[in-house]
């Protein structure tokens, strides 16, 4: 029994100084030591032996295990030095050669004019205000004195939530006067700007949403040429002092009386036609719709509880993408919602 156990020492301390695996290790362990082991099965033999010989024979076999676990750690302790070796080396890195170039961002041209915009309102006293897409239609028609009925309440020109015509995406920032209104007292300047949503046809100038920016001012004794005064102050910071716009008569139902301004388009300057092509951004008007405005109704200041015998103001509704359009002469709006990066780092 002595002579099979010296062979079971040989033979594993051989084949654990040749085993490369944490695998090989294992089954090596599992060969020499395990339950179903060889030196297992030598010491199950061991009942067969004399008194005398048991205790020789039993620390032995002790000996041996002793041997064949320190062999099998030390193996252990080099396999995975040395698969961490080859690790590190196959993942070496070289920091000598020049990395890869970061692209920095930057704001879409989108936001570079509206922060434009809004620094030169506030810089003219005006309180910036967020409010919600999903409005009302008390909020974005009734209290605005657009009564039922009104071609723009209809379902071919909005987005509605329900079947009562209740709940909708908001057609205008205008919305924001009233909600405005309902916490704050004359006098009061307000600049509302947000996304807008209404049933347009995608072309050049429409898209069915897009960004418009409200502004209002109530106080005493506001009139139309304030009105003119401010927008054409604007207009003259965002294009300069040579910016041809001009002023139109129209209809709303909440400002009266009521306008809209028009920018000469940066495209064919104001003729309507390119190489005798009619102006694409244009369509030949040779001017481009900015803004709508006009004098507060006394309706809405009375829905909102302020007096119109005591209180005037003005309002506008600027269209984002069409400034933008002016300002970074663009010439198509679409190309503005399109994502393509080599448009977007033009700007």
């Amino acid at each position: 029994m002595k002579e099979q156990l010296e062979l079971i020492k040989q033979n594993a301390l051989a084949a654990l100084a040749a085993a490369e695996t944490p695998a090989a290790l294992e089954e090596l362990r599992v060969k020499f030591l395990g339950k179903k082991g060889e030196l297992t099965a030598v010491l199950k033999m061991m009942g067969k032996l004399s008194a005398e010989e048991r205790p020789v024979v039993g620390q032995m076999a002790n000996a041996v295990r002793a041997e064949i676990e320190t062999k099998l750690e030390e193996r252990k302790t080099a396999i995975h030095a040395a698969v961490l070796e080859a690790k590190l080396a196959a993942e070496a890195i070289d920091v000598t050669i020049p990395g890869e170039t970061v692209t920095v961002g930057h704001q879409h041209p989108m936001n570079q004019v509206l922060q434009e915009i809004k620094d030169i309102f506030v810089g003219m006293g005006y309180t910036v205000v967020d409010g919600p897409e999903v409005e009302f239609a008390s909020y974005n028609f009734t209290r605005l004195n657009i009564e039922e009925g009104h071609p723009s309440r209809d379902r071919s020109d909005t987005f509605y939530f329900d079947s009562e015509d209740e709940v909708l995406l908001r057609t205008q920032t205008s919305s924001m006067q009233i909600r405005f209104m309902e916490t704050h007292k004359p006098p009061l300047c307000m600049l509302a700007p947000g996304r807008v949503f209404r049933k347009d046809e995608a072309d050049a100038t429409h898209s069915p949403m897009f960004h418009q920016i409200e502004g209002l001012v109530v106080a005493e004794n506001i009139t139309m040429g304030d009105l003119k005064g401010a927008l054409i102050t604007i207009m003259n910071k965002i294009y300069g002092h040579n910016a041809q716009v001009r002023f139109r008569p129209h209809h709303f139902p909440f400002t009266e009386p009521s306008c809209e301004m028009d920018m000469q388009c940066h495209k064919c300057h104001g003729t309507g036609e390119i190489d005798g092509t009619v102006c694409s951004t244009c369509h030949g008007e040779g001017w481009i719709e900015l803004l709508g405005a006009g004098m507060v109704h006394p309706e809405v200041l009375r829905n909102c509880g302020i007096d119109p015998d005591v209180y005037s103001g003005f309002a506008f509704g600027i269209g984002l993408e069409r400034t933008a359009m002016g300002r970074l002469k663009i010439n198509d709006l679409r190309l503005i919602f399109d994502n393509d990066v080599r448009f977007l780092n033009q700007f």
